[in-house]
């Protein structure tokens, strides 16, 4: 039988955590095993920041946004330390093995799964959780904290819909989304959006200002462009995959970096393009247009019942393999089920939108232009 087990959240914050948090705790007190958190994810481990999570420290969480365990960005295989960037991940092996655990649960997204799966080839016991809001984990159905994000972004186009109207505006609204527009897609099919924007489907500029025109020539006042933050032209699609395959081809030390930088600096190029589409929508089109950036407002408040029961989902699932001895595992939300799917299938992938998607036919059919 399992004496303690060890928890930590990394990557950006979700709504949901603490209710993950709490369903993992409750469920192993229940059988008399110890839970023992990692602040300030895998820096917390390495920095050897812990706190025990007894009954107490789960009262009341079920409820609150954030997580009361923090959270980094911090990868233990690319760690700043000083001025170097070391692989600590011997340091992690360490001070698993200092507290005897028996397991380590690690709720995050893409970037997560990967260190989890650094830390399973080093021989550690590791069970994840999937939390994004971009819902963008490979193997799963739904990710802790995208119905919360959903129905936040989802408010917000509500919200314009009147002063849009009122105004005679074309309003965009940046969502987040960086490689995937699950986010977007879902709040514009669910707000009555008239263009989307999402990186899946490459736009032309002309195309947008047309089916917004097409609404004016219709009698409509006003037109909702939610737009992810990772949305891309047409052309700027092909600068990507001109610079993804030079990358791919690459075979010196040299040549990878070149190819790595590169593809960072276009990235970096893109910064306020959302406002750059709005310019030139007006241009275009000849309407006044403005941008809301929901930004970090996505993340925050009370998770959704929908979020709260899926983390409790997946935190009880956990403890049902620790028991199990079953090891290397996400927790996958399949359906109404909860499927273990090994960390291998899930680190370094992406579940974008494929383009025949239910949702993006349920947007086309109901008149809503993706630019392309």
């Amino acid at each position: 039988m399992a004496k303690c087990i060890g928890i930590l959240t990394a990557g950006g914050d979700s709504p949901g955590l603490n209710a993950a948090i709490r369903a993992v705790g409750k469920s192993l007190l229940h059988y008399n095993i110890q839970l023992l958190g990692f602040r300030d994810g895998f820096e917390g481990l390495v920095y050897d920041k812990t706190m025990h999570l007894n009954n107490d420290d789960l009262s009341g969480i079920l409820t609150a946004g954030g997580t009361v365990l923090g959270t980094s960005r911090t990868k233990p295989q690319k760690m700043p330390v000083g001025k170097n960037i070391m692989d600590m991940t011997d340091v992690i092996v360490e001070n698993y093995k200092k507290h005897q655990l028996d397991a380590l649960i690690c709720i995050g997204g893409g970037g997560t799964h990967k260190s989890a799966l650094k830390l399973k080839e080093k021989g550690l016991n590791i069970i994840t959780i999937p939390k994004t809001i971009d819902n963008d984990i490979a193997c799963t159905d739904n990710s802790i904290g995208f119905d919360t994000a959903l129905r936040i972004a989802t408010d917000a186009i509500d919200s314009l819909h009147s002063t849009a109207s009122s105004h005679k505006r074309i309003m965009l609204v940046e969502i987040m989304g960086h490689r995937a527009g699950w986010l977007t897609l879902g709040a514009g099919l669910a707000g009555g959006a008239d263009v989307i924007l999402i990186p899946e489907l490459p736009y032309d500029i002309n195309n947008v200002a047309n089916a917004i025109l097409q609404r004016s020539r219709e009698g409509k006042r006003f037109s909702i462009v939610p737009v992810a933050e990772g949305a891309v032209s047409k052309a700027e699609a092909l600068l990507f995959a001109q610079a993804a395959a030079r990358k791919e081809k690459a075979t010196s030390k040299k040549d990878k970096e070149k190819s790595k930088i590169e593809l960072e600096n276009l990235w970096l190029a893109r910064t306020g393009n959302t406002l750059r589409i709005a310019q030139k929508l007006e241009e275009l089109t000849g309407q006044e247009t403005r941008v809301t950036i929901l930004g970090y407002l996505q993340r925050g408040g009370k998770p959704s019942p929908s979020d709260r029961i899926l983390a409790t989902k997946l935190g009880n699932a956990c403890v049902d393999l620790i028991r199990k001895r079953q090891f290397g595992y996400m927790v996958a939300s399949k359906g109404q089920d909860i499927e273990p799917v090994p960390i291998e299938e899930v680190a370094g992938k992406l579940k974008l939108v494929p383009q025949d998607h239910p949702w993006i036919k349920s947007a086309r059919e109901t008149g809503i232009s993706f630019g392309v």
